[in-house]
């Protein structure tokens, strides 16, 4: 093999990855499945898509080798192929929001109209989980928390938030994280705190941004 044909094979490899990523819908999924191992039907639930055009977006990521899959019976779980592929969504993110003002506006525009403080580093919530005067609620479904969350969170979805307001502890901060810096229910989840009276702050990012900064995170035990 010359080495201009090794660079064009090579690249065009490395083509297949970015082909891969040029959906929108398929770097949503590719979010949604940083949280943990999900169905198809609840992929498609989540990512407000049918169930067809979904298994069609995750076969793309499958040929692709971001996702991998198991079987129960009829059901077919995916989850990510390993941790590079969260590390590639977030450097997209990342680049995409140094280079694109459009990000930066749509930002502007959706959390910072909605959120004048802003939201707490990592380290901030750790020195005050330290501390003990922080509550901290995880508003993703019941699921993701159970795949993986930041010790010591509370799991409140952001449906059941309202109902659950009166059994929050006053007097205390309470920090609410989601799936990542552009998830829109940590958001939604503080505008409803403080009109309760809480003092209420976001997480900058999400549980899959703990996790890679080499944080500890917990799990549940499933129950056979």
């Amino acid at each position: 093999m010359r080495a201009r044909e090794a660079k064009d094979q090579l690249y065009e490899q490395f083509a297949r990855t970015a082909k891969a990523l040029a959906s929108p819908r398929r770097i949503e999924l590719l979010e949604l499945l940083a949280q943990g191992e999900q169905s198809v039907d609840v992929l498609a639930s989540r990512g407000n898509l049918s169930v067809a055009n979904a298994s069609a977006h995750l076969q793309v990521l499958r040929a692709a080798r971001l996702v991998q899959t198991r079987r129960v019976g009829s059901h077919v779980f995916y989850r990510l192929a390993d941790d590079a592929v969260a590390v590639l969504i977030v450097a997209l993110r990342d680049v995409s929001r140094s280079r694109l003002p459009e990000v930066e506006e749509i930002v502007a525009d959706y959390f910072r109209t909605r959120d004048a403080l802003e939201p707490l580093s990592r380290q901030q919530l750790l020195e005050r989980q330290r501390r003990g005067d922080v509550i901290v609620l995880d508003v993703r479904p019941h699921d993701e928390f159970a795949a993986a969350h930041i010790p010591g969170a509370l799991s409140v979805p952001l449906p059941e938030l309202d109902s659950q307001l009166a059994g929050l502890p006053a007097g205390q901060m309470v920090v609410a994280y989601c799936r990542g810096p552009y998830c829109v229910l940590a958001p939604q989840a503080i505008e409803r705190l403080r009109a309760a009276g809480f003092e209420a702050r976001r997480l900058e990012d999400g549980l899959p941004e703990w996790r890679l900064a080499g944080l500890p995170v917990e799990q549940e035990r499933k129950t056979e």
